[in-house]
């Protein structure tokens, strides 16, 4: 195993970006791509070094606020969030437009009728201002509040709180101007849009349609930098490549940032935050399973090392889940097929994401099995009890827990007598029989159970 203590923080936050890419639903390496661009305009613009580490960080967690206005935005389009949180990029959503009004159409009520359409289009015009503020300000606050949980600057939380701010004043939260919006922030907005842009329509189109709204949206001084480093073929080195996380990695300014067990702890604690505010239904649902996983980990005696293995990969096993759209974590009814299978989806993309980090390989294969069964019924690759390690049983059992514990769209959370008993049914053919004992133990030890005995 690699020693945790050389760990670096933009090894484990460069990583834990391609999370946060999947709330957007962009296209992999955002992110990562953003924080290359955005510290070459920083450098070229002259930041010292204290400013150009604040700048690094919060090109990389720009996004980490975006997961908390998911449920918001699927509620007012009464549509897909990710498609439309994608598509939205690529608009100027500050004023009425005929585009706008086109992306309005495309992405509300998919499933309605045209009268329907029609009537949620012109409800959604008169509601611009008033839903941008919320939606905005809902994402700004929370990614600044994340970002003070982590350790990080002010200045890095006040550049993602501003990170939607614009140069004339038609920006959110704050609706600030000019040389008010913090420098950070527009080179964060800048950069982003480049990189969206450039995945969207190509690099050419990129940079001109930053020229056409310099000094509308964007800082004039950024975007001739910005224009300056395109003609000289530096703005987009090594974007899109095998190679580009590792630049990024290699691009931390100062001395690299080597994190204490405490400090990887926040981190993972601070991206299960960002899991858990995607749903009200899944409100602390992963601080949840990590205190079931630990309790039961604690009952099999695990030393404070592996407990805290156990507790990192129950923090982080539903980072897959940002992939999933509202419509789907929200839904009130049964999931059709489709919806099914993108849901099946989620425990391989935590497992990927994670496995970019080589000390956190063995959490990485926790949280991609922690849907799996002993006959191969679960999922994602169908394993068997000859697949599946005491760890991957233990925060299995956790998560499905923690679920039945939870309120849903289609249910009440359900006592702890009630859940031990549906768990129970499953045990030992698809639980395990000494990982069930040890959570009625671990529960009764909390006062909240009565002992459940197994299925025969």
């Amino acid at each position: 195993m690699v020693d945790e203590q050389k760990l670096a923080l933009s090894e484990v936050i460069s990583a834990l970006s391609f999370a946060l890419d999947l709330t957007e639903d962009a296209v992999p390496g955002h992110a990562v791509r953003s924080c290359l661009i955005g510290m070459r305009i920083g450098s070229k613009l002259g930041l010292d070094g204290p400013q150009l580490r604040d700048l690094y960080y919060a090109l990389l967690l720009k996004d980490i606020g975006c997961s908390s206005n998911s449920a918001r935005m699927c509620q007012i389009l009464g549509a897909d969030d990710r498609t439309a949180k994608r598509s939205v990029k690529t608009v100027d959503w500050t004023r009425v437009t005929l585009e706008g009004l086109k992306l309005a159409w495309v992405n509300s009520l998919p499933e309605a009728g045209k009268l329907q359409k029609a009537l949620r289009v012109v409800e959604l015009g008169l509601g611009r201002e008033r839903n941008n503020a919320e939606v905005i300000g809902i994402r700004c606050e929370r990614g600044a509040d994340i970002v003070r949980k982590i350790g990080l600057s002010e200045p890095c939380a006040d550049a993602i709180y501003s990170l939607d701010e614009h140069w004339n004043g038609s920006g959110y939260p704050r609706r600030l101007k000019g040389a008010a919006i913090p420098p950070l922030a527009r080179i964060l907005s800048l950069s982003q849009h480049l990189d969206v842009f450039a995945s969207e329509q190509g690099r050419e189109r990129a940079l001109a349609t930053m020229v056409e709204r310099s000094g509308s949206w964007f800082d004039p001084e950024l975007v001739r930098i910005a224009a300056s480093l395109y003609r000289s073929g530096d703005l987009w080195i090594g974007c899109n490549t095998r190679e580009e996380r590792d630049l990024v990695v290699a691009l931390e300014p100062g001395i690299t940032t080597i994190l204490g067990s405490d400090q990887v702890d926040r981190v993972c604690e601070a991206f299960a935050d960002v899991v858990d505010a995607k749903s009200p239904f899944t409100y602390r649902h992963s601080i949840g399973v990590t205190d079931a996983a630990v309790g039961l980990a604690t009952q099999f005696g695990f030393d404070a090392e592996h407990r805290q293995r156990i507790h990192r990969a129950a923090l982080l096993h539903d980072l897959g889940k940002l992939r999933v759209s509202n419509t789907i974590l929200d839904k009130p009814g049964k999931l059709d097929a489709a919806e099914w299978q993108i849901v099946q989806e989620h425990p391989e993309l935590s497992q990927q994401i994670l496995a970019r980090i080589p000390s956190f390989a063995a959490i990485s294969q926790i949280a991609g099995r922690h849907h799996e069964k002993l006959d191969g019924s679960g999922y994602p690759h169908r394993l068997t009890a000859d697949q599946l390690t005491l760890d991957d049983r233990i925060v299995a059992m956790a998560d499905i827990y923690g679920a039945l514990s939870e309120d849903r769209p289609y249910r009440a959370g359900l006592p702890p007598e009630q859940i031990l008993a549906i768990i129970g049914k499953e045990v030992p053919s698809k639980l395990d029989p000494d990982v069930f004992e040890a959570l009625n133990r671990y529960l009764d030890t909390r006062g909240t159970n009565s002992p459940i005995p197994l299925a025969v």
